[in-house]
């Protein structure tokens, strides 16, 4: 393999590949119109996210845990929220992350694996269907991402997915670059991991 800088770079979905603030705009509009009586069970899912993320649990998927928990706080089934989640979170954003993709960042990626660099995608949520609607599922080497097989078993800032990736990659933590959009999890991930860290903003 041709030396680069860094040998891998372990980049994150949401947020980092797309600008979240103006595709969060886009679905608050969608549910505005006609996504009322879902909002509490995505409100709910996301702070069930957020208290896993805090207690930094080990768990078989942590995306099916918070499925699991989500239904349980709102009474719901399991496969009620799911189809919930699945419609608002992963499908119908995908025409708006089409919309507001990082075309620079897309450029960056592809020039580092031209270069003989490696590269992996690690998510805290499914990330393929996403992947395919931003025209990159040929740009990765490998995907970690929750509710996915072999997916981490903790979310960020657990260097779980992280570590993982590298691993799969056959690359050590100091020859990774983690590419993300959060100090507080892609970057305190990457510092625990031991890799080095850039901030998309």
């Amino acid at each position: 393999m041709t030396h680069v800088r860094h040998s891998a770079w372990l980049v994150d979905l949401d947020g980092t590949l797309y600008t979240h603030h103006w595709v969060r705009i886009a679905m608050a509009a969608e549910l505005v119109l006609g996504g009322w009586p879902v909002i509490g069970t995505l409100r709910a899912f996301r702070s069930e996210h957020e208290r896993l993320r805090a207690a930094e649990i080990e768990l078989a998927d942590p995306f099916r845990e918070q499925i699991r928990r989500t239904a349980e706080r709102t009474g719901l089934s399991a496969s009620d929220v799911e189809r919930t989640v699945t419609e608002w979170m992963i499908r119908r954003p995908q025409r708006w992350i089409r919309a507001f993709r990082r075309q620079q960042l897309f450029s960056e990626i592809d020039e580092h694996r031209r270069s003989g660099g490696r590269t992996a995608l690690v998510s805290d949520y499914p990330a393929r269907e996403k992947l395919s609607a931003l025209g990159l599922s040929h740009a990765f080497d490998a995907v970690v991402a929750c509710g996915e097989p072999g997916g981490p078993c903790r979310l960020k800032p657990h260097p779980d997915g992280y570590l993982a990736a590298a691993k799969r990659l056959d690359v050590s933590p100091e020859l990774c670059l983690v590419i993300g959009d959060r100090e507080d999890a892609d970057g305190k991930a990457a510092a625990a991991a031991g890799m080095a860290f850039r901030l998309i903003r």
